[in-house]
């Protein structure tokens, strides 16, 4: 398998370009990378937050007002929620989960690694993300950068999502396909 052709574009590649231009900098990537992936797993853990990013019914001032407050309690600061804030004033808020994915595709590009997700229906333990690494990264010869993200309504299996290639083995997906299957037989 070749190696995925990584890309950032539109405004979420606009807005992680700079972010991470500022961190370089800042010499603080990896710090803004941890910030960030911890706003990321508060967004999957909860829907009202997720309703306060994509919904246009909220100001500005109100995102703004919660954002902090959360911010404030999942320790993230300097530029990670110097970052948010921008976003947020902007109106731009919808699209900071495409804004933390292009960042960290800045990030693995940069240390010469492939960003990869995986979705699973429950934690993974440390040895199956271990292996899951070391399979991939033997399918595309590159170091893995891999995000984990839970998500029950797969049921079980796994979702791998690397570059703009995606394997989808989850229980749900074999599910559908089999009824489809059977819709078509009889």
């Amino acid at each position: 398998m070749a190696a995925a052709d990584e890309t950032v574009s539109g405004v979420p590649g606009r807005y992680a370009s700079a972010l991470f231009e500022l961190a370089k900098e800042a010499n603080a990537v990896d710090e803004i990378g941890a910030d960030l992936s911890r706003f990321r797993g508060l967004l999957d853990e909860s829907e009202d937050l997720r309703r306060l990013v994509r919904s246009p019914v909220f100001s500005a001032e109100d995102q703004l007002a919660a954002l902090d407050a959360i911010c404030s309690r999942a320790e993230i600061r300097g530029l990670a929620l110097n970052f948010v804030r921008l976003v947020t004033r902007n109106r731009r808020l919808f699209a900071i989960g495409g804004m933390i994915k292009a960042y960290r595709t800045l990030t693995a590009q940069a240390r010469g690694e492939i960003a990869a997700e995986v979705t699973s229906a429950e934690a993974l333990a440390q040895q199956h993300v271990e292996d899951l690494k070391a399979a991939i990264k033997s399918a595309v010869g590159r170091d893995v950068d891999l995000a984990l993200k839970v998500d029950p309504a797969i049921l079980g299996g796994l979702v791998v999502k690397v570059g703009s290639r995606m394997l989808d083995n989850s229980l749900k997906t074999k599910l559908q396909n089999l009824r489809i299957a059977m819709k078509g037989t009889g």
